[in-house]
């Protein structure tokens, strides 16, 4: 099989870097370009410094998008509209968008959450990568809204990682303010809740139920770890078989009866989830890395899918436990 040609737009944030970790060691990924105007010239590793041994590759200021496969946008929010309304996509290429532009799956973009629909993506050209908070929520409440369950306020705190602010340096991001400190944000206003709220109604059709989102930074680097409580009359052993009947052929979400801590998926694309009974409430924990699995791994996942390729190819990553 011949090898993907990619092309990456953004290079320099985050996202950008892990999809380069991620990719330099793909057997099936031959990196065309990556476009950063302010860094063009520059080795990848003077911005990404893990890539030091990695690649040779430097940053460009010019792009041929003829000449690549796949394209992943890695820009801020808005800026993916901004870049096709300049640049026409050639017939063909495909396309991984990892802002928020096209969740609401306009102009033919799939919403790219694989535990929700796989078979749609494995057909697509176009996907839009899911948020973080989104995807951690909704991998906690896909199996109770397929179940037609959700019928009641829903709960929901999540803790995140700072890379999660993006690489910018801002007040809330500052190593002075954010270590030892947590903070709430958003309280119910949460911009994912948007994609939340839709691909629940998708799966369980009338879904009203008010969703209480109450975000929080942590004084961590990576990861998510949501905790949502929701009036379930199913008992511990339902619950959990329910789960498990949703995730028995997800390529890396996984249910357990473990409690749960973020070290379990930091550096993996993995997704742990745990359902709790206690008197009406089912408690469900549901843990992620922001960076992978909310971001560049679940966009890698998405580009096997779309391109044929197992969909564990080059993602196949231990947790970092200590």
């Amino acid at each position: 099989m011949d090898k993907i040609k990619i092309g990456i737009i953004g290079g320099a944030g985050y996202t950008a870097g892990e999809l380069l970790r991620l990719l330099v060691h793909h057997p099936q990924a031959d990196i065309v370009f990556v476009h950063s105007e302010s860094n063009a010239g520059n080795f990848l590793y003077d911005v990404h410094e893990g890539l030091i041994g990695d690649t040779e590759l430097r940053f460009s200021d010019s792009f041929d998008l003829n000449a690549v496969d796949v394209l992943f946008l890695c820009g801020a929010h808005g800026k993916s509209r901004e870049f096709w309304a300049a640049n026409p996509r050639p017939e063909g290429l495909k396309v991984i968008d990892l802002a928020q532009d096209f969740r609401d799956e306009s102009e033919g973009y799939v919403y790219g959450l694989p535990e929700m629909q796989r078979e749609k993506i494995v057909g697509a050209t176009l996907i839009a990568n899911p948020g973080c908070f989104a995807t951690c929520i909704q991998l906690g409440l896909l199996p109770l809204a397929k179940a037609g369950l959700l019928n009641s306020e829903i709960n929901i705190t999540a803790i995140t990682g700072s890379t999660g602010a993006g690489v910018k340096p801002s007040a809330t991001g500052h190593f002075s303010w954010r270590n030892n400190n947590i903070s709430t944000y958003k309280v119910f206003t949460h911009q994912h809740l948007i994609e939340i709220r839709r691909d629940l109604g998708i799966l369980q059709k009338g879904f009203d139920a008010p969703i209480n989102f109450v975000p929080v930074r942590g004084d961590f680097t990576r990861g998510i770890f949501a905790s949502i409580t929701v009036d379930c009359a199913l008992s511990q052993e339902e619950a959990t078989a329910l789960y498990q009947d949703y995730y028995k052929n997800a390529a890396f979400t996984f249910v357990t009866e473990k409690s749960l801590d973020l070290k379990q998926v930091v550096n993996t694309n993995k997704a742990l989830v745990q359902v709790e009974k206690h008197d009406g409430k089912l408690v469900i924990s549901s843990i992620i890395d922001n960076l992978l699995k909310g971001a560049s791994g679940q966009a890698l996942q998405n580009m096997n899918l779309i391109c044929g390729l197992p969909e564990k190819t080059g993602l196949q990553l231990k947790a970092s436990a200590f």
